[in-house]
């Protein structure tokens, strides 16, 4: 079978990037920002987090995520507790109402993801999945042992 690798490549970037504006899109029709978007989503899953985890998981920026916490614990979402073997690090902690928000917050979004997760599963299978998590990975490691190439006359 034969393919051509840079047109699969850019059609996937392509799908990615849509997916990222879709996300975007949305949360700025539920009056999330982005960044609480990522950290509620990130908490939501109901196990201990750091703010190093997070920002190392979902590659987030530390200023980034920063500025979420203090939103969300300004508005009583959130709480940080110390974190078990860890000292200098404070665990990320959902409040009660923490938990309600983002029930709501993400409940549409939760359905149409789950809604197209199974429709494209129902056409490709669970191992679909695992080629997006197989490509993801690849891409990073690759990226991580390189280091970008910067031509004399272009500094950029």
């Amino acid at each position: 079978m034969e393919y051509d690798v840079r047109s699969l490549s850019r059609r996937f970037i392509a799908a990615s990037s849509a997916s990222d504006g879709a996300y975007y899109r949305w949360a700025k029709r539920s009056n999330v920002t982005l960044n609480t978007l990522d950290l509620l989503y990130a908490l939501d899953d109901g196990l201990p987090h750091s703010q190093k985890q997070i920002c190392e998981e979902w590659l987030i920026p530390k200023t980034t995520i920063n500025t979420a916490v203090k939103s969300c614990r300004d508005a009583g979402y959130i709480t940080l507790e110390p974190m078990p073997g860890h000292p200098k690090q404070r665990q990320l902690c959902l409040t009660e109402a923490g938990r309600a928000y983002a029930r709501d917050a993400l409940a549409d979004l939760h359905a149409a993801e789950d809604r197209a997760m199974a429709e494209t599963v129902a056409r490709f299978g669970p191992e679909f999945v695992d080629a997006v998590e197989l490509f993801c990975a690849s891409f990073r490691a690759l990226l991580n042992s390189t280091s970008p190439q910067k031509e004399e006359n272009n500094p950029v």
